[in-house]
């Protein structure tokens, strides 16, 4: 099944490729969600990015570049090990640059990298919750395929799951649905070399999340971009559509988010309770800020419903998931440790989400 698929993938015995080594460059396109990518053949083995070569593609087929000035150039900023066709293969993550050495306007990772040059003895740690829907024909993985309308649902109908209850964390065939695919996906990123931290099935039927981190400045976008790219390339194999939709079923249904927990050196040294503090005054100062970048279709999730906070009202408090920051308990016991900004949606851009809650907490006056 799809397990043994993913097990089986790496090349066939009779498929040796020598010493010969397999890159796989990684890009975002235009839209800054979608992922490409394309195998380079080179001849010695990686270590570092820099070990490299800087490549090109036609910018004009990915929503970057017109015909008569197609070329765009992807230049190596972090490498993983290939989960898919392994040995000495790698993963090349790129960003996106002009022939004259200029980030794309779709290229977000540049602006992030230079704001987090600016504080680095702040070490910035961000762990961030990945959460997804699985569909398959169309239908979120436990839910029926039907071309009955829901007027507004839920539809009672034979096979139409039943209300959100026992699907987090749940174990069974009645209520886990996709537990194979967040499997493999969790030992691709392993192989990898991705700081994944854990996985759990979330509230609504066929959803899943993923923790990424704790990761250090822009590490944590790196990261967190190469896992979504192994996730859809575990689709592939199983059959299955990954959305990152916010809200991807309307309705009395959770949403999908990526709550991003943060701290900083500070933070987590005796007494940073109260730095906690000043910088979730802060983030309420810019609140609207925030929540414009934080993922389109957000405000179909931040309805205040659904362990959301209103889209357009800043809350804070203690162990309070509806609130728009949450601070663990252990935390305030602790007098130090780190807040969870529970705004960001699940299709957020980790290069725009994470430098901003640095620079608002950090680098503002």
């Amino acid at each position: 099944g799809c397990s043994r698929k993913m097990e089986n993938y790496p090349y066939p015995p009779d498929c040796d490729h020598g010493k010969r080594v397999l890159l796989e460059y990684v890009w975002i396109d235009g839209t800054g969600q979608n992922y490409r990518s394309k195998t380079k053949v080179v001849e010695t083995e990686p270590k570092t990015p820099a070990d490299c070569p800087v490549w090109n593609y036609d910018g004009s087929s990915t929503y970057q570049a017109m015909g008569h000035d197609s070329e765009v150039y992807i230049t190596p900023r972090a490498i993983f090990n290939d989960p898919f066709r392994r040995g000495n293969s790698k993963l090349v993550l790129c960003d996106c640059i002009t022939p004259a050495g200029e980030p794309l306007s779709s290229n977000t990772r540049a602006a992030a990298a230079a704001i987090f040059e600016q504080c680095k003895e702040l070490e910035p740690w961000f762990g961030i919750e990945q959460e997804y829907t699985l569909f398959k024909d169309g239908a979120p993985l436990g839910w029926p395929r039907s071309n009955a309308r829901s007027f507004g649902g839920p539809c009672v109908q034979l096979g139409y799951p039943g209300p959100q209850g026992p699907y987090y964390c749940g174990a069974g065939y009645d209520v886990s649905f996709g537990r194979a695919f967040s499997d493999a996906h969790l030992k691709a990123c392993l192989y990898a070399g991705v700081t994944i931290s854990g996985t759990n099935g979330e509230v609504m039927p066929g959803q899943w999340e993923y923790q990424v981190g704790p990761c250090v400045g822009i590490d944590s976008g790196d990261h967190l971009h190469i896992s979504r790219y192994i996730a859809h390339r575990v689709g592939e194999l199983m059959g299955i559509v990954v959305s990152l939709d916010p809200k991807p079923v309307p309705g009395d249904w959770n949403g999908a988010g990526c709550h991003t927990n943060f701290s900083t050196k500070p933070m987590r040294s005796p007494g940073g309770f109260k730095v906690i503090l000043d910088a979730v005054e802060k983030l309420g100062k810019k609140h609207m800020k925030h929540v414009e970048v934080y993922g389109e279709g957000n405000e179909r999730r931040m309805t205040g419903q659904h362990e959301t906070s209103r889209l357009d009202e800043f809350s804070s408090g203690v162990a309070n998931r509806g609130c728009s920051v949450r601070i663990p308990r252990f935390t305030e016991r602790d007098d130090c440790g780190y807040f969870e900004d529970r705004r960001p949606a699940s299709n957020m851009d980790p290069y725009v989400v994470t430098p901003l809650i640095v620079e608002t907490c950090c680098l503002d006056a």
